[in-house]
């Protein structure tokens, strides 16, 4: 649903040279700001990352933890350099103490679906979020490669530009767009036969893609009716050349005719919950058969819906840490789909999860632009975990679809637990969000490779 990043990427990528140019001359073209101001961005935070001491020792200490599946019975925990050392057990000598008490600690947040830059993965990690998880974009290696390295913002996995046929989703965002330079000049990459999606998928996975996004949008639930899509034939190219290439293929859908070309298809996983129609309980099971996963947007499907976030702006845990640009965003919605109900995507979740899918938490944030309201990076991962219990999850099975079901899904061995020889990155919350899920906003402390956030 959200495009708009996707063309900021791209302006990003193909016009890196222009970063040397004068902030004067940056300004009077979008490509020259866009391209200069990330890659800059990401090496001055290179530059300036403090250096990482792999004997340097923090211990957590009477802190009740979660980590990643359960609430553990110890409550010590020992960082050494990047990763947790031990779980349990004596505090080494030498080591720094932080208190725990009263607080809960659990793996780094992991948000599975969501369109950012620098910004975004800055202001993700002020709210635990330790990694997200990209579904259209596109980052050099380079940009990469510094942004595994920064511990003051969040970590990236991404898949580069989905495939879409000419004049398919999410190309409507670019010929509507209010910037002239994009309507007149961009043209974002279709494929229009198995052929083009097999070597575009090849493409992709050169330039380092992590999976493969492939859309399946009619434009019905997002007011755009009509958009043309992939056919069968090219959509099951597409499938199977990601596999052939050890990726997984992740489809975008809104409908649940998308849903069911894209479980067809053999995809691994649904970018959104389709919001037309409840699953059927046969489709449901063939969902769960097929062991596909699901990330359900809740949050974006609300704002789809007609309802906004001003709640959750106006909470002084998300004010404290949001600017105004994304405060005033969250007080907005799409409301591109007023007909349909929110109620009926808790029932939707609650289908599929008891047929056994994956149910992953992801937001869908993009751009603090009105047309995309509802939506900050950060936050609303924390909305999308309350209304996953508001669906009927339990406090701890939402926690599992931000921690280490995304991680077992997109094979994030090293993160989602909290275990010797993961990564150190680590949330420390006030109260216990396994039983009041809002807790998880109270946040305390926030590690990324065992680098404390500043506040």
């Amino acid at each position: 649903m959200n495009a708009v990043k996707c063309e900021k990427r791209i302006y990003e990528n193909k016009h890196n040279h222009e970063r040397e140019m004068s902030k004067k001359t940056l300004l009077k073209t979008v490509t020259a700001i866009v391209g200069g101001t990330l890659a800059f961005g990401v090496l001055r935070g290179s530059r300036n990352k403090p250096a990482l001491l792999k004997d340097r020792i923090t211990a957590i200490i009477n802190a009740r933890i979660f980590n990643g599946d359960r609430v553990i019975d110890d409550t010590t925990v020992v960082i050494k350099g990047s990763y947790v050392q031990a779980v349990g057990g004596e505090v080494p000598s030498g080591a720094t103490v932080i208190d725990g008490r009263g607080a809960t600690l659990m793996p780094g947040l992991i948000d599975s679906h969501v369109h950012t830059d620098l910004d975004g993965l800055r202001d993700a990690l002020l709210f635990g979020v330790t990694t997200e998880l990209e579904m259209n974009g596109r980052w050099t290696p380079r940009m990469r490669k510094k942004i595994a390295e920064r511990s003051d913002i969040a970590d990236l996995r991404s898949p580069g530009m989905g495939l879409t046929p000419p004049g398919g989703h999410p190309t409507q965002y670019m010929s509507s767009s209010n910037n002239l330079l994009i309507r007149l000049f961009f043209r974002y990459p279709t494929v229009s036969n198995p052929e083009e999606a097999v070597k575009l998928v090849d493409k992709r996975v050169a330039e380092g893609a992590d999976y493969i996004k492939i859309f399946i949008e009619d434009g019905t639930c997002i007011g755009f009716p009509g958009l043309p899509v992939l056919n069968d034939e090219t959509l099951n190219a597409a499938v199977k050349e990601a596999h052939h290439n050890g990726k997984m293929a992740i489809a975008h859908v809104t409908t649940a005719e998308g849903g069911r070309r894209a479980i067809a298809a053999g995809v691994d996983g649904l970018a959104h919950l389709f919001f037309d129609s409840q699953p059927t309980p046969k489709f449901a099971d063939d969902i769960a058969s097929s062991g596909a996963f699901v990330i359900p947007t809740l949050v974006t499907i609300s704002s789809a819906v007609g309802n906004n976030a001003s709640a959750l702006a106006a909470d002084k845990r998300v004010s404290s840490r949001l600017s105004q640009k994304w405060l005033d965003s969250l007080s907005r919605s799409m409301n591109v789909y007023p007909e349909g109900k929110l109620e009926d995507a808790f029932a939707g979740v609650m289908a599929l999860h008891k047929a056994g899918v994956d149910i992953l938490a992801g937001c869908d944030v993009s751009e603090p632009i009105p047309s995309l309201g509802g939506l900050a990076h950060g936050a609303s991962l924390h909305q999308e975990l309350q209304l996953l219990v508001a669906a009927g999850l339990t406090p701890i099975e939402a926690l599992q679809a931000a921690t280490s079901t995304p991680a077992r899904r997109f094979a994030l061995a090293d993160r989602g637990r909290i275990a010797p020889k993961a990564r150190a990155d680590l949330l420390l919350v006030d109260g216990d969000p396994t039983t009041n899920i809002s807790d998880t906003l109270s946040i305390r402390a926030v590690w990324r490779q065992g680098v404390q956030l500043k506040k």
